[in-house]
């Protein structure tokens, strides 16, 4: 049984550039008006740091009606993720222009007490957007979906009432920040973590739901969308380094691609689609939620957005929220397995 998660990265470009306006608020409410449609809700990750610091800077105007516009997506039933970028915590303004220090890129490898700062300025400041002092995200994704090594991270996570997690991708490598999801569970849909994201535990604390991914040839990454969309933002020397460092993790025949509907065609999305029915037409009585990425901040096809949403519809495939998995979930009782 296929129930699909549709989840949405809300946030502008990573170096800083672009409007609130053009990139998170137009297309969010564009896709919300096209669930709704459909009677369907997504989950809402705003990228809590950039949020802050755009509004303590006071850069862009548009930021209160940001904020107008979650609190209506949390009041309508769209689900309110965490979702850190925490380079932003350092970003200072000069020559009109965000610089940005690096050193925070991966969360995870900072000590514990600033990732539970971090991670506790950012739930403070969804409620204060939430307009609820006892809101508490149940679902995290990591910014730039670093998610190794796991812990302190999830320890302090679980500690804020986090429960679930939704940053690995099957076969992911990204060698210069530590990330190698190869080894994550292939057979499973999800899975219980605790030391290590891609290493189930039934005993852990938060359940993994990892993005949806299928193995293509590698060339498949390079289509005139996907480039685009890497160099968006960035100069031709910067875009050149950007792929340099990534060479390695690339060098092999088959690669991770997400079912990123923002980076997809029509045809891609309606191929993906395809493998996850093909699945599910094995073997029916496995419990199988599928994770799919957006971006406010990628070019999306509405119409083939629109045609996916009605297809899955006529197939009488649940659209759901990380709440309605968990709810669907049973969590483990203490003491199993001599524990």
């Amino acid at each position: 049984m296929i129930e699909i998660v549709f989840t949405l990265d809300y946030e502008i470009y990573g170096n800083g550039t672009g409007s609130l306006r053009d990139l998170v608020y137009e297309p969010a409410e564009r896709l919300k008006s096209l669930f709704l449609k459909h009677g369907a809700r997504f989950v809402v990750f705003p990228e809590a740091a950039e949020l802050e610091q755009i509004e303590s800077f006071g850069t862009d105007p548009l930021i209160g009606a940001v904020k107008k516009q979650l609190r209506g997506f949390h009041a309508e039933g769209f689900e309110l993720g965490l979702h850190i970028h925490p380079w932003w915590y350092n970003a200072r303004r000069e020559d009109q222009a965000w610089v940005f220090e690096r050193d925070d890129y991966n969360l995870c490898v900072r000590p514990a007490e600033h990732i539970e700062a971090v991670v506790g300025r950012a739930i403070g400041y969804l409620r204060r957007i939430a307009g609820d002092p006892t809101f508490t995200p149940l679902c995290f994704r990591a910014g730039h979906l670093l998610f190794q090594p796991t812990r302190p991270l999830a320890d302090i996570l679980a500690a804020h009432g986090v429960r679930l997690d939704s940053s690995v991708y099957r076969g992911g490598l990204w060698r210069q920040h530590k990330l190698d999801y190869r080894r994550a569970p292939k057979q499973i849909p999800f899975w219980r973590f605790r030391d290590d994201v891609i290493v189930a535990d039934p005993q852990g604390e938060m359940l993994e739901l990892p993005i949806f991914t299928w193995q293509a040839p590698v060339w498949r990454l390079f289509t005139s969308k996907r480039v685009a969309l890497q160099q968006t933002g960035l100069s031709s020397v910067q875009t050149s380094r950007k792929i340099l460092r990534r060479l390695g993790d690339f060098s092999r025949f088959r690669y991770p691609l997400k079912f990123d509907l923002g980076q997809m065609t029509a045809d891609e999305m309606i191929r993906t689609a395809g493998r996850i029915f093909k699945d599910d037409r094995r073997d029916p009585s496995t419990f199988r939620p599928v994770v799919v990425l957006m971006h406010t901040k990628d070019p999306l096809d509405h119409a083939a957005a629109d045609a996916l949403l009605d297809d899955l519809n006529r197939r009488g495939i649940r659209i759901s929220t990380f709440s309605d998995i968990l709810r669907a979930i049973p969590t483990p009782k203490r003491g199993q397995n001599g524990r």
